[in-house]
């Protein structure tokens, strides 16, 4: 069984690595008819596309600058910024396994059978940030009336631009995708709930607080989601008990779960959990891609988007009225 990291040392480029290692990936699925293995290289394909022809990415976030200028001209009194990125190759390496993982654990426990090919298949086939934005707002406390509960108008004004959001992209060739979810936003104006994954009426266990929504590009033929969420939930995710390093490691826990599926029974399982304890003993600083350094597993230098991802924009925008109330 191959897994990525046996593609870390040579001093390729990212481009590189993920050329050989979705080829050999495709050919071992082609002769031994694993169809998770081919859908496993179709979504590295994906990733490929994105960065060898990413030409589109300047047209794409003019479209995104564009609900910048809407919100910065209807809110001129919020505090915001739009961040844009390409999911990292070993994050993404990471969720596919760890998707397929955990579907087959919780669904043999559930039932005491394995799932088919086909839906082990489609947990792969929901992946679809691999290009994400981030709109993250914040009303400045000047605007505050001494009376007034900041939070709770800050989150009136994050629910009115998550309901502007889906018709303005629209209309610029970004098609809004249903969120697979039986249960829909109650805040999210009805029109759009079919779209939204929010997690704000319903933050997880850790307080992981946001709203989701994804698009397809038609000029692109890519997928994209977008994340929307006050400054509050953004320190939360970033900095606070919700943060993507504790997340993380979470993660790691649960996708190293074993004891309910022994070595032999599933071939889907025991290669993607393999491949992913492979990338969880990782030493970075041993790795050799051209234009990665790292110190150890915290300090990383990543110029090529093996690890951090590839940041596509950032656009802030900071309240033009510090001392009037709006």
């Amino acid at each position: 069984m191959i897994s990525l990291n046996d593609y870390l040392y040579n001093g390729d480029t990212v481009v590189k690595i993920l050329h050989c290692y979705l080829k050999d990936l495709k050919e071992g699925a082609v002769e031994y008819d694993n169809g998770v293995d081919l859908a496993h290289s179709n979504c590295l394909l994906q990733m490929l596309e994105l960065l060898e022809h990413n030409d589109f990415l300047t047209a794409q976030s003019q479209k995104i600058r564009e609900f910048y200028k809407y919100m910065a001209d209807r809110y001129p009194f919020l505090a915001f910024t739009f961040k844009g990125r390409i999911k990292s190759l070993i994050r993404l390496e990471e969720k596919i396994n760890g998707n397929i993982v955990e579907f087959i654990y919780d669904y043999h426990r559930m039932t005491g059978e394995y799932p088919s090919e086909t839906e082990i298949k489609d947990q792969i086939g929901r992946i679809k940030d691999l290009i994400a934005y981030r709109i993250v707002v914040s009303l400045p406390k000047c605007h505050v009336k001494p009376d007034e509960n900041r939070q709770v108008r800050e989150l009136r004004y994050l629910y009115e631009i998550a309901n502007a959001l889906p018709d303005f992209l629209e209309e610029r060739g970004f098609n809004p995708e249903l969120s697979g979810l039986d249960s829909q936003s109650m805040t999210i104006d009805s029109s759009y709930r079919k779209y939204y994954r929010d997690y704000i009426e319903k933050p997880n266990n850790y307080g992981y607080k946001s709203l989701h929504i994804s698009f397809f590009d038609n000029t692109s033929r890519s997928n994209i989601e977008m994340q929307l969420r006050t400054k509050e939930m953004d320190d939360n995710a970033e900095i606070g008990p919700a943060n993507h390093l504790g997340y993380e490691k979470r993660q790691e826990k649960e996708r190293a779960r074993r004891e309910e599926i022994p070595v032999g029974e599933n071939i889907f399982f025991d290669d993607a959990y393999e491949r992913g304890m492979k990338l969880q003993q990782l030493d970075l600083s041993r790795v050799d891609v051209n234009m990665f350094g790292a110190a150890d597993n915290n300090l990383i230098n990543d110029g090529c988007g093996l690890y951090r991802g590839r940041l596509i924009l950032p656009y802030e925008h900071l309240s033009r009225f510090q001392n009037d109330l709006i």
